[in-house]
This record gives structure tokens, sequence and C-alpha cells, in this order.
């Protein structure tokens, strides 16, 4: 498959099929994403593969993020035993983080080279017939989440990708025309 068109099929999968992602195919995404430019060779990316387990302790933790929200006792209970549920099935999850630098400059180039790892994974999967869905946002500080997937103190959680063979592939959504967002000097 051409990289282009890699591009053009990658989507946000939300539903995949039961079929498990094996160790060698997260063994190709990874390998693939620590090809993504790094500046200064810093090598910053670390990986976290959750077993059920520690997807339900994840789904656990985000689960409770959302159940705060919810007066209903009831329901908030019930929205926490599914996102918990909800993330024990999922095929594969990988969480992607990245070493803090001390240096600004350093720690800004070194979490610009993770999200290109990131986007090498999607791509990658997409060749290989699978799909991801990255996740980020305010879960990522969350002590539970980060003692769920195990990240180390002196590392940021930049994203999570749910990877598993899609049940189903959403169209493309509307992407507004390079041209619209570009400037060209002299």
């Amino acid at each position: 498959m051409r990289t282009s068109d890699a591009i053009q099929s990658r989507r946000s999968i939300k539903r995949f099929t039961d079929r498990p992602v094996t160790r060698g195919e997260i063994e190709t995404l990874l390998a693939a994403a620590t090809q993504a430019p790094n500046h200064r060779l810093t090598n910053p990316w670390r990986f976290y593969v959750l077993g059920p387990e520690a997807r339900h302790a994840y789904g656990v933790a985000l689960g409770d993020r959302k159940a705060r929200k919810i007066e209903d006792p009831e329901k908030a209970r019930a929205t926490r035993e599914t996102v918990a549920g909800e993330h024990r099935a999922l095929p594969a999850m990988i969480a992607v983080a990245v070493v803090q630098n001390e240096n600004p400059e350093i720690r800004e180039e070194d979490y610009a080279a993770a999200m290109m790892a990131v986007q090498t994974i999607a791509l990658t999967a997409v060749e290989l017939g699978l799909g991801t869905h990255i996740k980020s946002g305010a879960v990522m500080d969350d002590p539970a989440a980060r003692a769920a997937i195990g990240v180390r103190d002196g590392e940021r959680i930049v994203a999570l990708i749910n990877v598993g063979e899609p049940a189903e592939v959403p169209p493309p959504k509307p992407r507004t025309p390079a041209a619209e967002h570009t400037v060209w000097l002299p």
C-alpha cells in the first residue's frame, strides 16, 4: 500500500471485531513507530501495551471521571461499569508516553516526535488491515489512569491508541483544502 493511500484511508475506528490483535502485529506497529523523526535521536517515546486487566483498570479510571459528572448514583455506577467493560473488550490498546526532558526546547521536540510515532502507528495499522482510534485528554494525567498504564515518573502520556480489526469504517469527514491554510512566500 502506498503511503498516500494509507493517509487517505485512515479513519478513527469506534467499533472493532472480536479478532485479537497478535503480538507480531503490535510489534510491527511499534517497530514502525520508532522510525518516526526525532531530533537529536533522543528516542523519547515509551510504549505500554495494555492487556485486558490493564485496559479494564484504565477503563475504571476513565469511567470514574465520567461518573463524577452524573448526579444519579445508579447511572454513575452503570457508566463506570460500562466504560470499564468496553475497555477490557478492546482487541488491543497502546499507550504512548514521552520522557520529559528538563530542557524546554528538547521537551517540545520530543513531544512532536512522540506524536509522529502515534501517526506512524495509525498509518502502519491501515497497511496491516487494522484500525485505530487515538485518544488524548485530561485523563492522561489522572493518577489512577497513570497507575493502570504503569507509566513512570518523568513521563507524560501523550496518547492512547485503541487497535483492532474494524467492524465498520466510517466515511471520510470533510477536510478544509490545504490551500486555505497555506501562505506562499517569495
